[in-house]
């Protein structure tokens, strides 16, 4: 007798949203709402409820913003021959001696807090809707939204119950509030309702951030009541609330005209006072205004892995006490691409998304550039996320005039070198230390650009911008790399592989793989962008970069100078550059090097446990075919408590370090171990985990300009394929490899068997 074939998914499908029977007891279980700029967390408290404020521009001054890259020019050519000579401590040296410096802290605005008289016990419920980025919460007769306009960049929080009464303040007094943080509030009566502003100043500096928050009552009487005001026997209460940073004065007046023009439909004319607007018709306008920005981009791309009805019922606090469940890893992958799309916008996301409600955040709350900041937002390309990918190119094209006085301080050279830790203004490289010699990390620009060019491929249209920066790292390399080793080939040095260091050397050494991976990369890429003279002089320069060295136990080697040592047991994986996410080490073209990767992978420990060491180790594994290796890695994610209530995630095990790495990153992983793709190459289902045998993957959008549907199961495998560009690609399956034509507009559907 033949085996009954799998149960095909639910016709309810994934669930796109998560939900509580409780309120949020802690900020980091609140539900979150974004749009790239201000950010939400709800806790969906009837009697007490809380919204914390974010906002992407918060950060706080602490003394080293202006702080500038070291000026250590004049050192280079002495520590590059103490290096070359093989001081291998002569790195310690290239400083200018100062204390490590961190960048500004990103920190909360302030809670909107709702207190109203305690309800009788009753059924309750939280969601949040992924499709609308709505976090609601209904208790008896009182119900609460809360979203964040993409159209109007503004928090909306929309409250009804029969005989509504509640006090409504701006609270600032969140934790770690430093204690001399000035901050004044106001409140008046309006014909709406009222305004409430909350404006804090920084010690010692005229930057200051304001809160200003239209109340808009229906029905009952509007009173002040310090230090805000009260609500009594009232049908719905409207909150629009914004901030902005600024320095000197704001206007605040001109702000509420702002807020009280969206009440008439976002428009510019204002409102007259004495006309003031329903609350729910301004609630459903603002809600239809912002919706279908949201949903379409959440909803271009999707994951779908059968899990059973029952069990995407469940609240998430069930479902991640079960984390073998399919349905848990759709929960998950539906969040992760919520909250990277929420986070992503005026900048793409910090290290805690666009959220925290602590103004003590680890690492300051800000982009580290040498691994995370990559991680999070590897499916932008893939997963149909330009959103997420303009984002990071608004970071980068703000900061390129720093990244050019790095160039010039720390190397004496043209071009730009980039920083491995920002607060989102400043792109000098000032975060340094003996054990994090970071201003000497040279890939960082490259790295950085990669998923731009990504993006570029994935659409087809090249950015004049991105040529632009493309050229000036190359610019870089033309006067970094003049040092040759005995055979005539160039040397990278100094050389950093973040954030490791030889067992038998120091921080600062010679020929990180990283760095000889960048570079040939970089040069290469801007020659592509650039034909003529520099191109052929770019790339010529990339063809004298040494080849990567294998070790003694037949492992892709950290470092290819000569007698470093490797030191495995760390979390990152800086040395697998040319794996993921470039493609200059694969199974295809180079399977040397990749079985040599390979052995790199087995051989590396996870140190500490961080989140994104297991997830970076999980993409190299799928490029390399490793289906093992990738269902290792997501089992300890899932199985490790990373994750909060809220499906944001922490840096540590135990939920430890309130950190987006995991939450953002796990769609990333779905996609590398389903298909994988070139200007030139399409991989289908390389590293399928064998935990989701039955599934489908859509939306997925490859650097040749087609998108891809998969579905499998343990008896067939389905890709359709649509091209929006003629031309013949190298396909690749577990039965081969075959050459594939592609025509825009026709789709080309493949059965590829089981599995």
């Amino acid at each position: 007798m033949t085996a009954p074939e799998p149960t095909a998914a639910p016709d309810t499908g994934p669930v796109h949203g998560t939900w509580e029977p409780a309120p949020a007891a802690r900020w980091e279980d609140a539900f979150l709402s974004g749009n790239g700029t201000h950010g939400a967390m709800v806790f969906g408290d009837p009697n007490d409820d809380r919204v914390i404020v974010n906002h992407h521009s918060l950060v706080r001054p602490n003394g080293d913003e202006d702080a500038r890259p070291p000026a250590l020019a004049d050192q280079l050519r002495a520590v590059q021959d103490r290096l070359l000579a093989g001081d291998v401590t002569a790195g310690e040296d290239f400083t200018d001696g100062r204390p490590l410096l961190w960048v500004r802290p990103f920190h909360p605005a302030f809670q909107v807090r709702l207190r109203r008289p305690a309800a009788k016990r009753g059924s309750y419920r939280r969601e949040v809707d992924f499709t609308t980025g709505v976090a609601g919460a209904q208790h008896g007769g009182w119900r609460s939204e809360v979203f964040v306009s993409r159209a109007d960049d503004v928090v909306v929080q929309y409250v009804t119950e029969p005989d509504l009464t509640v006090d409504v303040t701006l609270d600032h007094r969140l934790p770690g509030l430093p204690g001399d943080v000035m901050v004044g509030h106001s409140w008046v009566l309006t014909p709406e309702g009222a305004l409430l502003t909350l404006r804090a100043r920084y010690p010692g500096s005229d930057l200051a951030y304001t809160g200003v928050t239209l109340a808009v009552v229906t029905g009952g009487r509007t009173r002040t009541a310090l230090p805000g005001l009260r609500v009594e026997g009232a049908r719905s209460l409207l909150l629009l609330t914004r901030v902005r940073r600024h320095t000197g004065e704001l206007d605040v007046l001109a702000e509420a005209r702002e807020l009280r023009a969206l009440l008439a439909g976002g428009g510019t004319a204002p409102v007259p006072a004495s006309t003031p607007t329903p609350a729910h018709t301004a609630y459903a306008h603002l809600l239809a205004r912002h919706t279908p920005l949201h949903r379409s981009a959440y909803l271009r791309a999707g994951f779908d892995l059968a899990a059973p009805a029952a069990e995407r019922a469940l609240p998430g606090s069930e479902l991640l006490r079960r984390p073998g469940s399919p349905a848990l890893l759709e929960r998950l992958l539906a969040a992760g691409r919520y909250h990277l799309l929420s986070a992503s916008g005026t900048l793409p996301p910090r290290l805690t998304g666009l959220w925290t409600g602590d103004w003590d955040t680890a690492w300051s709350g800000a982009f580290t550039t040498d691994a995370n900041l990559n991680l999070q937002t590897a499916s932008a390309a893939a997963g149909a996320l330009p959103e997420v990918t303009e984002a990071h190119a608004a970071l980068v094209r703000g900061q390129l005039p720093d990244w050019r006085d790095n160039a010039r301080a720390i190397f004496g050279a043209r071009g730009v070198v980039a920083p491995a830790h920002t607060d989102g203004e400043s792109g000098h490289i000032y975060h340094l230390s003996r054990e994090y010699p970071l201003h000497v990390w040279t890939a960082g620009a490259d790295w950085l650009l990669k998923p731009l060019v990504d993006h570029e491929e994935t659409q087809g249209v090249r950015d004049p911008r991105l040529a632009d920066a493309l050229a000036e790292v190359a610019y870089f390399y033309e006067d970094f790399l003049t040092r040759t080793d005995e055979h005539g080939r160039l040397v990278v040095v100094p050389s950093y592989s973040p954030e490791n260091r030889p067992a038998n050397a120091g921080w600062v050494t010679l020929n990180a793989a990283m760095d000889l991976s960048a570079a040939r990369h970089a040069l290469r890429t801007a020659a592509d962008h650039h034909p003529g003279p520099d191109a052929e002089r770019w790339r010529a320069l990339a063809d004298r970069l040494p080849p990567h060295r294998v070790n003694s136990e037949g492992a892709l080697a950290e470092w290819a100078w000569p007698g470093l040592e490797d030191t495995y047991d760390h979390r990152h994986l800086s040395h697998l550059y040319g794996v993921w996410p470039l493609d200059e080490i694969n199974p295809y073209d180079t399977p040397e090097l990749a079985e040599a990767a390979h052995r790199a992978l087995e051989l590396r420990g996870a140190e500490n446990d961080s989140a994104h060491g297991h997830l970076h180790h999980a993409l190299v594994a799928a490029r390399l075919r490793d289906a093992d290796r990738v269902t290792a890695a997501l089992g300890k994610v899932l199985a490790g408590d990373f994750f909060h209530v809220s499906l944001m995630s922490g840096h540590y095990p135990n939920r430890h370090v309130y950190n987006a790495d995991a939450a953002h990153t796990l769609p990333a992983v779905l996609i590398e171990a389903l298909v994988q793709s070139t200007p030139g190459r399409l991989v289908l289902f390389p590293a399928l985990p064998t935990a989701y045998p039955t599934g489908r993957l859509h939306g997925i959008r490859t650097r040749f300009g087609a998108e891809v549907d998969l579905t499998w199961s343990p008896r067939e495998r389905t890709a359709v394929i649509r091209p929006a560009r003629t031309l013949r690609v190298d396909l690749r399956t577990s039965a081969g490899a075959r050459p594939l034509s592609l025509r825009a507009g026709e789709d080309c559907v493949l059965s590829l068997g089981p599995q």
